[in-house]
């Protein structure tokens, strides 16, 4: 982060970034609501749907999508929360990020890609690319 940033908001990033990580719902529409931008992202392009998505957490996923949150972010690994879920074999993440929107195409690699690469054949059932 930029030396020019106010460590204050520096903690603050840090303090929300750790309740996605931590499926903390609750905080982290509190956050938002309060004027966290939902597309929050870190050093390394991970949004709080990313990171949420990545630890398992369909509930905070919900939330932070209900509240404006790009279901197909990428990180700048050109990664998708989608794609990450895909590969922690996280079903409920899946759907919740799905019902939000989420493009199974999107990303590099993609969730499909990332089913096909597991024989996760049930998965791209559901994506519709069989």
């Amino acid at each position: 982060m930029s030396e020019d940033l106010d460590p204050e908001v520096v903690d603050l990033a840090a303090k929300v970034f750790q309740l996605a990580r931590q499926g903390d719902a609750d905080a982290l529409a509190a956050y938002v609501d309060a004027g966290v931008p939902a597309n929050l992202t870190n050093d390394r392009g991970d949004s709080l749907v990313m990171l949420a998505a990545y630890h398992g957490h369909a509930g905070a996923v919900s939330v932070l999508l209900a509240r404006g949150a790009e279901a197909d972010r990428a990180n700048d690994r050109g990664q998708t929360p989608l794609a990450g879920a895909v590969f922690k074999g996280e079903d409920a993440v899946i759907k919740a990020l799905l019902v939000g929107g989420a493009d199974p195409f999107a990303g590099t690699p993609s969730a499909v890609d990332t089913a096909r690469m597991f024989g996760k054949t049930e998965l791209l059932a559901l994506f519709g690319a069989n």
